[in-house]
């Protein structure tokens, strides 16, 4: 009787750590994700700020030119 006693807690206890592993995993996915996005918003952020610091001297010769004219 005991060794079914001690089979049921050791079961519980196998169901117990296969959910917390299933958490973790979705909780790493979740972490996954989130770095993904602000990976891609930082790139973004960042193509924009080169994007117009690219323009930004041409703009400012423009205004150049035509105080010359």
């Amino acid at each position: 009787m005991g060794i079914y006693l001690e089979l049921g807690i050791f079961g519980l206890v196998f169901v117990f750590a296969f959910w917390q592993m299933r958490d973790v995993r979705k909780a790493q996915e979740q972490t996954r994700q989130q770095r993904a996005r602000e990976k891609a918003a930082q790139e973004a952020e960042d193509a924009a700020a080169m994007a117009s610091s690219a323009r930004a001297p041409s703009a400012a010769q423009a205004s150049a030119e035509q105080k010359v004219s």
